[in-house]
């Protein structure tokens, strides 16, 4: 049996490393994140990867349930450990034993993210002029609303040298798709109001000298601004910018946008994907049917 001398936070680090130096920082973040939680487990500084076998892994995500974790969070640790292992494999530093063979690794359906219509205006008119750091998170919001549900990430690395010949064109960080967005006046509007000649970035989120620092304490305040613009609307669910790209893609599909319209709007690989993506929306027609149906009874 193939004895290995590494340990899983030795490989995970020079895993991490390869990915920031490929500009996959994201990703080297999540490795790092799912070694921690699982070091935290074991109660040590480290674990040879020989010693992750069927019952640590199991034990592990016990210990994850009795901590509160969702499903989904506890599945976003074993994909990230069961990646790690797997880089281990194909490097020939150890024999596959299965270890997460039996743990859950998929993705559960999550509640609906999307708001209506009236409820994206009440964002754009909400008076917080007040407060440039709830302004700024609320124009981003209707930005990426209104640029088909940009993601975040996309629109901190947005530059003026996207903007073509009234166009928006830009490559998905998640999937590389690329993208043209035809520009519209309110789009125009935020991109004026943040315009800085000594920045090539479109919004002032990346400066230059530490983007990725820059960019993860953006998201944090942005998001908690987000929250925040929430609760002063009294909606009954956190705003994020998931909220906006779900809130495209369920107003779309309400006035009747054809799924492949919707599926190329949102950059998504295939039709299929959209299908899935719209069915968890918006169950309101299921419930209208269910209404009628029980309204037809007579007592």
């Amino acid at each position: 049996m193939k004895k290995c001398k590494t340990s899983l936070l030795q490989y995970a680090s020079q895993l991490a490393k390869q990915l920031n130096s490929n500009r996959r920082e994201r990703a080297a973040e999540t490795y790092m994140a799912a070694v921690k939680s699982f070091i935290k487990f074991i109660g040590a500084t480290d674990i040879n990867l020989g010693s992750i076998d069927k019952a640590t892994v199991t034990s592990y995500n016990y210990f994850l349930k009795r901590n509160g974790l969702s499903a989904n969070t506890i599945s976003f640790y074993n994909r990230n450990l069961r990646a790690i292992y797997n880089h281990a494999i194909d490097d020939d530093l150890i024999c596959n034993a299965a270890p997460f063979r039996r743990v859950f690794t998929g993705t559960n359906r999550t509640a609906k993210r999307a708001i209506d219509a009236a409820s994206i205006s009440r964002i754009a008119h909400l008076d917080i002029s007040g407060s440039p750091s709830l302004q700024f998170a609320a124009d981003l919001f209707l930005f990426s609303f209104y640029t088909q549900g940009m993601a975040f990430v996309d629109i901190a690395k947005l530059q003026h040298s996207n903007i073509h010949d009234g166009y928006l064109v830009y490559n998905r960080s998640k999937t590389g798709q690329q993208i043209a967005i035809r520009l519209e006046a309110c789009m125009w509007h935020i991109i004026k109001k943040y315009h800085n000649h000594s920045n090539p970035h479109i919004f002032p989120i990346i400066r230059g000298i530490d983007p990725r620092r820059e960019y993860l304490n953006a998201s944090h305040n942005i998001n908690r601004n987000l929250k925040r613009i929430g609760e002063i609307l009294e909606f009954d669910k956190p705003l994020t910018f998931y909220v906006a790209r779900h809130s495209w893609a369920s107003i779309a599909h309400m006035q009747q946008i054809p799924v492949p319209t919707i599926s190329r709007a949102l950059g998504h690989n295939s039709e299929s994907t959209t299908r899935i993506y719209l069915a968890t929306l918006d169950n309101s027609a299921v419930d209208n049917a269910n209404k009628k149906v029980i309204e037809a009874l007579s007592y």
